[in-house]
C-alpha cells in the first residue's frame, strides 16, 4: 500500500468520525452555552441583591417602629436615624400624619463628637415636653400626666420633680427659653439655654 492509499483511507475514516464528532460537539455546545447562560444569569442575579443589600445598608441608617409619649398619649411611631439627624413620624389625635426632626450629637469627655445612639435619642424624646399656651399657662407633659406649673415660676425659673413609678425627674424650666431635665438632681439653669 502507498502513501497516498494509507493517507486516503486514514482521511476517510476519520472523514466519517469527525462528521460524528461535530455533531457530538455541537450538541455538548448547546448544552455547555444553556448552562453558561443559566450561571451567568445566577451571578448577575446574585450581583444585583448584594448591590440592593449594600444599597439598603448605606442609605437606610435605622428605622424603628416605637412607642413613646407625645402630650400626654402612648404614641406608635417611626423613628429613622440617618448619621446624626432623625425623623419621627407619627398619627396624632385627630388623625393627621406629624412628623418631628431634629438631631443631636454627644460631645464626649475626650472632646470628641459623636452622632446620638437610638437610645440617647429615644431617652430625648421621652423626656418631658414644657408647653407655653396662649395664656401665658406652662404645662408639663410627662408620659401620661400634665401638670399646670404656671404658678411655681420665682424669677423666671421654676423646678420640679416628676416621678412616675420608682422613677424621679428633676426638671428646671426658665420661663419661655429653654429646659431640662435629669434623674440625679436639679439642673442648673446657669448651664442651659435654648431648647
Amino acid at each position: 500500500m502507498t502513501n497516498s492509499e494509507r493517507y486516503q483511507r486514514a482521511f476517510s475514516t476519520l472523514h466519517a468520525s469527525g462528521a460524528m464528532m461535530e455533531v457530538k460537539i455541537m450538541k455538548n455546545t448547546k448544552k455547555h452555552y444553556a448552562r453558561r447562560a443559566a450561571a451567568v444569569c445566577a451571578a448577575a442575579a446574585l450581583v444585583l441583591a448584594m448591590a440592593g443589600a449594600a444599597y439598603a445598608a448605606d442609605v437606610g441608617g435605622i428605622r424603628r417602629t416605637v412607642q413613646l409619649w407625645l402630650h400626654g398619649d402612648q404614641t406608635n411611631a417611626v423613628l429613622d436615624i440617618q448619621g446624626d439627624e432623625y425623623t419621627l413620624t407619627y398619627t396624632d389625635g385627630q388623625g393627621r400624619t406629624q412628623e418631628l426632626g431634629g438631631g443631636g450629637i454627644v460631645i464626649e469627655a475626650d472632646g470628641s463628637e459623636r452622632p446620638m445612639t437610638e437610645e440617647e435619642i429615644l431617652e430625648r424624646l421621652n423626656m418631658p415636653e414644657v408647653e407655653y399656651g396662649e395664656d401665658g399657662a406652662v404645662t408639663v407633659w410627662w408620659r401620661g400626666r400634665k401638670l399646670d406649673i404656671t404658678d411655681m415660676f420665682e424669677n423666671g425659673i421654676c423646678y420640679v420633680q416628676l416621678r412616675d413609678g420608682g422613677e424621679t425627674l428633676y426638671l428646671t424650666v426658665k420661663y419661655d427659653d429653654s429646659y431640662a431635665a435629669s434623674p440625679h438632681s436639679y439642673p442648673d439653669p446657669d448651664t442651659f439655654s435654648g431648647g
